[in-house]
């Protein structure tokens, strides 16, 4: 079903409504009997309970979903899916909250970070392939664990330092498709001759050779041929991959040129997570900020329908 916001709120004006159209989702999906694996079954909705049609045995409209142990309404969370998919650069919590009606910010919040884990699931189950851009991008991010374990003179210096080596730098590997146009196909002759497709990003610990190439082999296909600045953390990237292609330009405009998605895809990152939450972010929490922004980059054209595929994603997750 695609529809927009306000043919959103006319099919689903009240609880029940919302509750059938999660049903529906669920028998669609393809809900089975963890009892004799039948996939026949009768719905009591005063309960909200499925019953299995061979076995009898009953299982929650909520069990083995991301509302499980949930006990905010199903309005609440097909409110908030819609809000959450309906613009690129999405919603804050303190937005959520005033559109949702809620009287406290927790419940938000934790239901938004849970919808943020199933996307970041969702993309993990896709690898990318082919040609692509790889980048350390560094996030600016506090760790509230680490907070006032130092001095005044030391947080001073910490705060003055910027990039790699700074503590208060989330280290994000930015890995992201980008395919080489013919310039007789270019569409636009000032635009990029690369066409982007699919995007990952991964918050690391560190950026050593083994970090990134366990990360690499995880989420990149073995024939890919990937294209990465200098630093020394790619050194071995031919271990993971098909071909690894080394390009040093020190002149930014120029750089800018040779790696032009990477580059883009983290300072469009920065734009959305500063101008959503404005004070900086606990790294604890910036991997779901991140599965946020790559879900909805890498399904840009889905347009109202990417809030269909996120219900499924979600009603095939549970949240640990």
């Amino acid at each position: 079903m695609t529809m927009d916001l306000g043919t959103f709120h006319q099919s689903f004006p009240d609880e029940e409504s919302c509750m059938i159209h999660f049903k529906e989702k669920r028998l669609s999906s393809g809900l089975c009997c963890s009892g004799c694996k039948g996939k026949d079954f009768r719905f009591q909705k005063g309960k909200q309970r499925f019953f299995c049609k061979n076995c009898n045995k009953s299982i929650s409209l909520k069990s083995g979903t991301v509302m499980e142990n949930s006990n905010l309404t199903f309005k609440s969370w097909l409110y908030c899916m819609k809000y959450m998919t309906m613009t690129k650069k999405g919603v804050s919590t303190k937005e959520m909250q005033r559109l949702l009606g809620f009287k406290r910010y927790e419940p938000v919040w934790y239901m938004m970070h849970k919808l943020r884990a199933v996307m970041g699931k969702r993309d993990d189950l896709y690898t990318l392939s082919q040609n692509i851009e790889i980048d350390e991008g560094f996030f600016e991010s506090t760790d509230k664990k680490t907070q006032g374990t130092v001095n005044d003179d030391s947080n001073k210096s910490e705060k003055e330092k910027r990039g790699r080596g700074s503590s208060r730098q989330a280290k994000v590997l930015v890995m992201v498709e980008s395919k080489e146009v013919p310039q007789a196909n270019k569409k636009y002759k000032n635009k990029t001759n690369k066409n982007v497709g699919f995007l990952k990003m991964k918050l690391m610990d560190n950026l050593t050779i083994e970090s990134i190439n366990s990360k690499v082999e995880t989420n990149v296909e073995k024939q890919t041929e990937v294209t990465s600045d200098g630093y020394r953390g790619y050194n071995k990237l031919e271990e993971v991959i098909k071909k690894h292609l080394v390009i040093i330009e020190p002149d930014k405009s120029k750089s800018a040129k040779l790696f032009p998605w990477v580059n883009r895809t983290i300072s469009n990152a920065k734009k959305v997570l500063l101008g959503n939450h404005h004070n900086v972010i606990d790294k604890k929490y910036i991997q779901n900020y991140l599965n946020e922004f790559c879900y909805k980059f890498n399904r840009r054209y889905f347009e109202d329908k990417i809030t269909d595929r996120l219900i499924l994603a979600s009603l095939n997750s549970t949240w640990y």
